[in-house]
């Protein structure tokens, strides 16, 4: 490999998994509030552990894992590791709405001093923090 600038190593992102504490409740969070197809949805049984397999728009997946009694991650003050997942959408508002109607609590919009772009985060079932990032395009 050259030093030259021939083109990125990697692709798109394929996947990301997270471990959840209630699969049940991750599983009905994803797949029924925010809509995410199910492609796959496998019982691990000699790992005790369900692996939940859901389509992002864009080709990309999102894993659920369930585990016995996983420990929990810090995620404040800023710890090390994955910081948040970023959703594209075109409008905040109708999605924060559907939120809203679901009890799920969305922080204030605020706009990316970087990009002009307006955004949001709210939390999963463990909450891990998710955010919806506006571009209006998509």
């Amino acid at each position: 490999m050259s030093d030259k600038s021939e083109g990125a190593l990697l692709g798109a992102i394929h996947h990301v998994a997270l471990i959840v504490s209630d699969y049940d409740r991750s599983r009905a969070f994803y797949h029924e509030l925010l809509g995410l197809p199910i492609i796959a949805e496998t019982l691990r049984a000699e790992r005790q552990s369900w692996k939940l397999d859901l389509a992002l728009p864009g080709g990309g997946q999102l894993e659920l894992f369930s585990f016995p009694a996983p420990p929990p991650r810090p995620s404040s003050p800023e710890a090390c590791g994955l910081r948040h997942l970023a959703f594209r959408v075109g409008a905040l508002e109708p999605v924060i709405e559907h939120l809203e109607q679901h009890g799920v609590a969305v922080e204030p919009v605020r706009v990316d001093a970087l990009t002009g772009r307006r955004f949001t985060f709210f939390a999963d079932p463990d909450g891990l923090p998710l955010e919806l990032y506006e571009t209006p395009a998509c």
